[in-house]
């Protein structure tokens, strides 16, 4: 057969993004990208659209439009029982409207030429499309129903029915409301395509920037096993993916960063359900291990993303960034695109406009999960287990429940936050929370049981990626910074950052770059285990501490490879955020007793009485008890620059103690891959020793640059253990010795040619040191994020004050 278009039906090959008014938003981007981006690798489905002239067609031959609006007349959409009880109504009259023969017969005929395409095996997805669908202030989405695994022909016509009566469900009808959309202007039209049988692989979201933050130099993706409905609605916890758009263009084909989401349940088929009914079943323990889809997959989909977004935004002549479901078919193994279109909130987040919450105080924390957004708010718990209890709401309380329902719009409308047992970060409520401009922390666990009514809770999404539910009300501050016009001072202001998930909200700062990115911070954090423990478990004597270390990777990857790919991916996702603005990492600075704690250090670490002085930093790196460990973190460094593209990394050795020792530390990394110059490599060392002041030209003639700690400095100059609390009355970072300590590095380092920077706490805490490097011509300042805005300023007023020019533009 041949496909036939008619007033009725269009097929996808017919259709483009012009057509909204004729098959709705979502039919026409399919129609799109079928038309103009199968040929260039985004992979497509087939199908036809059902027109909006249908769903009119159906109303006219019924004469079902009288009744409508004696349904609709007069609704007070906040009245939930009247809404209710209209929104069924008005659903009734459409489904019982008959198909008018001829409608009916043009949509089975075009049913039987998509079986010819892919076979008498196929079932189709039938789904609705709202003509004011997809627009770039309201996406409509999870408004209208969707049908899937439809086999035959009678069940098509039936699925289609329902999809326009879902034109009035509750949802939609409040949604079109808030919106000033008029019932009876928006039309239906239903898609009818290829169903793709991500019930036997997996499925998921793709977006072309990060949810989170706005920032739009990455791809992010969401997945999990089985049918996407238990990702939109967030039933499931997802795994997650990064890829950074400017070094994929350039050919480096690498998933950024990652990490495993639970994956619980997986949606699939019911078999005894006429071919529409689904169900969850529970995830194999073996399959929650591991990622839903491979690397090569990742960036398949990066790549149609790419694609897709370059596509819309060439034709609307500005960036679209763009919303985008995936699913993998379990019967042929390719992935497909099966949605498309503009994402509607995090778009539109301001980067010249700041807003920073920070909490007063801490508390009791009560429930942790994923944070959405980056605000704080108070109120008291309201938990709701079903959806009757939905009309107890009272506006202003926190929203506590397992899972979210595009049902229950209203009531979250007026929550002051949300928190959830389930769900990841492209969730309903993770969505309706963003869209809302509140705080969301989903994916708790047990928030449900753990929270109870009325109970004064305090919601921080403030403190990075991990949300908090705190006992009782925190006083907190909220700052507001027009950064669009803040001049750039001379002297470089960059950042502190060793929190990989904080990354791309901070680039929004103002600043120059990060002086300071902690290595040891991140393998605490997210690797837990001594490096060397990695490298050598068969050295830890404790079984069970061996068996928890090995469990560590993914199935299928060794220990040396999980931390590879673990302190890579951190590295490269900070790197990513600030490029190409440099990023200094710092290989790892902890102290053995520090190194003792992390799991299996104890196999690999002397007990020492004052570690503060003792085996750590470049001391350690070329050793045989640490230099297997060191040659892990140069393999990660070196896959961020090589494979990752990010070249803008720039490395750093701390506590250097001697320039034999700056001569032996260069040459095991040369040897482990990280050759000083080879590909613009530069190498700085921490100035934090007498000795490296003392000895400045001679490392001058070692390092590209110096970055001084204020901190460890202070302690060598005083001679006083900043561990100690009995003799901290005597560390001061501003004692007349070690300014002058600073000022000698400062002074050597340009001597040489060579980059000065301070990346120690001094210039956080203290203004008057700001002041004092300022009026010594130090190239850079590092600072904590937090105090990044204030120090800036006081920047400016200290160069115009002394006379000091911009930088040259």
């Amino acid at each position: 057969m041949t496909q036939k278009n008619s007033a009725y039906i269009r097929w996808f090959g017919d259709l483009t993004s012009n057509d909204v008014g004729i098959v709705g938003g979502k039919n026409a981007s399919l129609g799109e990208m079928y038309r103009e981006l199968n040929a260039k690798g985004v992979n497509v489905p087939n199908g036809f659209a059902i027109t909006a002239e249908a769903y009119k067609y159906l109303l006219q031959h019924a004469n079902a439009w009288p009744q409508l609006h004696q349904a609709l007349d007069g609704l007070d959409v906040n009245n939930v029982n009247d809404l209710s009880k209209r929104a069924e109504k008005a659903r009734n009259i459409i489904y019982n409207c008959p198909l008018p023969d001829d409608l009916a017969q043009e949509i089975l005929e075009a049913h039987a030429t998509l079986k010819d395409e892919y076979g008498p095996r196929m079932t189709v997805a039938v789904r609705s499309s709202a003509t004011a669908e997809d627009l770039p202030t309201a996406s409509f989405a999870g408004q209208h129903e969707t049908y899937l695994n439809v086999a035959d022909g009678e069940a098509l016509l039936d699925a289609i029915k329902n999809c326009f009566a879902s034109l009035f469900k509750d949802r939609a009808i409040r949604y079109r409301e808030d919106r000033g959309f008029d019932h009876f202007k928006v039309f239906l039209s239903v898609g009818v395509m290829k169903m793709v049988r991500a019930d036997l692989a997996s499925s998921g979201v793709t977006f072309s920037l990060d949810t989170e933050t706005g920032f739009r130099d990455v791809v992010f993706i969401t997945g999990a096993y089985g049918l996407g409905e238990n990702v939109v609605q967030g039933t499931v916890d997802t795994d997650e993916f990064y890829v950074f758009k400017p070094t994929f263009r350039e050919g480096h084909n690498v998933v950024l960063s990652r990490s495993l989401g639970r994956k619980e349940i997986r949606m699939v088929y019911a078999e005894d359900a006429k071919g529409i009914s689904t169900r969850n079943i529970p995830t194999a323990e073996e399959e929650r291990k591991r990622f839903c889809i491979s690397d090569s997959e990742v960036t398949q989909l990066a790549d149609a993303a790419i694609k897709i977004e370059d596509h819309y935004s060439a034709r609307a002549g500005h960036p679209v960034p763009m919303d985008i479901e995936w699913a993998k078919d379990g019967d042929d193994g390719r992935l497909y695109i099966v949605q498309a279109r503009p994402e509607t909130v995090s778009s539109r987040t301001s980067t010249t406009t700041l807003e920073l919450y920070s909490l007063r105080d801490k508390g009791n924390v009560l429930a942790k999960g994923r944070s959405v957004g980056s605000k704080i708010a108070t109120g008291r718990v309201r938990v709701i287990r079903e959806a009757r209890q939905l009309e107890q709401f009272q506006t202003g309380e926190v929203l506590v429940a397992e899972t979210t329902s595009p049902d229950w719009g209203t009531v979250m409308k007026r929550a002051s936050a949300i928190v959830t047992d389930r769900g990841g970060r492209t969730c309903h409520a993770a969505i309706v929370a963003r869209e809302l401009g509140i705080p969301a922390v989903i994916g708790c666990g047990d928030a449900s049981k753990v929270l109870t009514d009325g109970m004064e809770v305090t919601v921080s999404c403030a403190e990075g990626d991990v949300g908090r539910v705190y006992s009782g009300q925190i006083p907190f501050d909220v700052k507001h910074f027009d950064v669009s016009a803040m001049q750039r001072p001379r002297t470089k202001v960059m950042v502190n950052l060793g929190n990989a998930n904080i990354a791309f909200k901070t680039s929004f700062l103002p600043n120059d770059g990060v002086g300071l990115a902690r290595m040891e911070f991140i393998i605490a954090e997210h690797i837990k285990a001594h490096p060397m423990a990695l490298a050598h478990p068969e050295r830890i004597k404790d079984a069970h501490v061996r068996d928890e270390i090995m469990a560590l990777a993914p199935p299928g990857e060794s220990p040396k490879d999980y931390f590879i790919r673990t302190l890579s991916e951190q590295v490269g996702q900070i790197a990513a955020a600030f490029y190409p603005k440099p990023v200094i990492v710092r290989m790892s600075d902890f102290k053995s007793n520090e190194y003792a704690s992390l799991m299996g250090g104890r196999d690999f670490e002397p007990h020492e009485e004052n570690p503060m002085i003792g085996f750590r930093g470049a001391s350690r790196y070329a050793h045989p008890a640490y230099r297997d460990g060191f040659a892990l973190e140069c393999a990660a460094m070196k896959r961020v620059r090589e494979e990752m593209g990010l070249k803008n990394v720039r490395l750093m050795i701390p506590f250097c103690r001697r320039v034999q020792e700056a001569e032996q530390v260069l040459a095991t990394m040369e040897e482990f891959g990280l050759a000083r110059g080879r590909q613009g490599l530069e190498i700085y060392v921490m100035c934090e020793i007498p000795n490296n002041v003392v000895q400045v030209d001679a490392f001058a003639r070692l390092f590209d640059g110096f970055s001084i700690g204020s901190n460890d400095l202070t302690q060598l100059v005083l001679g006083v253990d900043r561990d100690s609390e009995i003799v901290a009355f005597d560390f001061d970072e501003l004692d007349a010795g070690v300014k002058a300590m600073i000022r000698l590095a400062v002074e050597g380092a340009r001597r040489n040619d060579r980059h000065s920077g301070i990346c120690g706490q001094a210039p956080s805490d203290y203004p008057e040191m700001v002041d004092f490097l300022i009026g010594l011509g130090i190239d850079s300042i590092s600072l904590n994020p937090d105090t990044i805005l204030n120090t800036t300023l006081r920047v400016l007023e200290t160069e115009k004050r002394l006379g000091i020019g911009s930088p040259p533009e």
